[in-house]
Formats: structure tokens, sequence, C-alpha cells
């Protein structure tokens, strides 16, 4: 398989399982390609911040995607919780707002200033999840107009507030972009291989697709981890995002 190392750094792999050890064998399974690892709420409730460590002393790249949404005060706490464990990069929903994200930022730079060992992670904010589509948007959660439209103002609140990026569909990259620059980062779940299954997905695209959209990061997880052959499928997929670049 061809593929280049930053293009295997732009790939991140959702370890969406419910214990260390499933995420371990999975990670096994992976070694030696160095992409970066998702760990969202069920591995973290489950394995806790000792999880975190382990994977940082063994040299990985860290997404720690907890969605953060709460008070600015509470929000602040976490971030400085989650960056001295030395997460790469973490989330908070920008739903909670201009002071709640702002409320990260501090918090993070708190506990920098604390220990100067640690790298600044990157802090991002999630826009609409992708398994939200107009109808959910419009009629459940009681937001008007298209999903791009609220993806791209909450992209534009996301970087008033000093963070990141987002994490949006990659159907919305280009729109972001324009809107926010070329350096606003954008992490994009919803990522479907040709011929996999959408699931609980509504905005999704190929890994190919979403690299020529310009999107800085992809996340896949069921189309690897629930691969007969996981190292195999990623590999695919690092080709493919190659090829596209």
């Amino acid at each position: 398989m061809s593929y280049s190392k930053e293009m295997a750094h732009r790939l991140m792999v959702a370890l969406d399982y419910s214990s260390a050890g499933e995420a371990r064998t999975l990670i096994e399974q992976l070694e030696g390609i160095p992409c970066f690892l998702k760990v969202g709420m069920q591995l973290f409730y489950s394995a806790g911040p000792d999880f975190i460590r382990d994977l940082k002393a063994k040299g990985y790249s860290v997404f720690l995607d907890v969605k953060m949404h709460d008070i600015p005060n509470t929000v602040r706490g976490g971030a400085h919780s989650v960056t001295h464990l030395g997460v790469d990069m973490f989330n908070v929903h920008a739903a909670g707002g201009l002071d709640m994200m702002k409320a990260a930022y501090q918090g993070a730079q708190t506990a920098l200033a604390e220990n100067s060992t640690l790298q600044p992670p990157i802090i991002i904010a999630v826009t609409q999840l992708t398994s939200t589509d107009k109808y959910v948007m419009n009629e459940e959660i009681g937001i008007e107009g298209t999903v791009e439209q609220t993806v791209v103002r909450y992209a534009e609140l996301t970087r008033e507030a000093g963070l990141h990026g987002v994490v949006a569909s990659p159907l919305e990259v280009a729109s972001i972009k324009e809107a926010c620059g070329q350096a606003f980062r954008t992490v994009t779940p919803g990522i479907r291989p040709a011929g996999a299954a959408q699931g609980d997905q509504s905005r999704t695209l190929t890994p190919g697709e979403a690299i020529a959209q310009g999107t800085d990061y992809i996340v896949v997880g069921r189309p690897i981890t629930s691969h007969e052959n996981p190292r195999q499928a990623a590999e695919l997929i690092l080709e493919e995002m190659t090829l596209h670049a």
C-alpha cells in the first residue's frame, strides 16, 4: 500500500469500544500506521484518563471526543483537566455559545501555563452531528434554515471564540473554509468508503471525496473497526486519501 505519513496523520480512527482491552486489540492490528486515535464517550467513561495516558506514552496522537457542553465555568475546568492529560485535540459544542467556547480556550491556556512540557491542544467545536438532517434540525431541535447555514454560523462563532476549527460533515467543508479561511481546521466524521453501510449517518462522503473537498482530518469508525481485516481497511482508505490529495 502506498500512502504518505502526512496523510496517515489526517486519518482519525474512532475507537468505539466499551473497554480498553477491545481497543488495544485494534491498536495492535494498526501498529506502525501513524494515525490519530479518537477516544469517544463510551471508551473514555469505561477506561478513564489512564487509557489516554497510556496512548500518549506509546506515542499516539489522541483526539478526546467528549463534546463538552455546560456552563462556561464547568467547561473551563474540563478543558483544564483534559489539557493536563496531554491530548492533542478535544472538542466542545458550539451550541454552548461564545462565552463557553472562550472558557474552554482559557482552561487549556491555564493548564499550559502550569506545565511547560505540554503541547497546546487543538480545540474544536461540534457544529451539527452528522446524523442530523434538515428535518431533525428544524422540527426537533428547533433551528430554522438549512443545515449548512447553521454549520457555517457555528463555525464563524467558533473562530470568534479563538478556537481552532470545527467538527462538521464533509459536505460543509468548502463553505466553512470560504467563511473562516483555509487555516481553520475541519474534522469530518460521516466518512463511508464506497459500498459501506451508511449506519446512522445522513451526511456522508467517501474518504477520497472528503480529502478532495479540502478537509483537514477524516474520522472513520465502523468501516475499519468492524472490518474482518482492520489494517487492510485502514490502508485502503489511506491509499484513496493519498490519491485525492
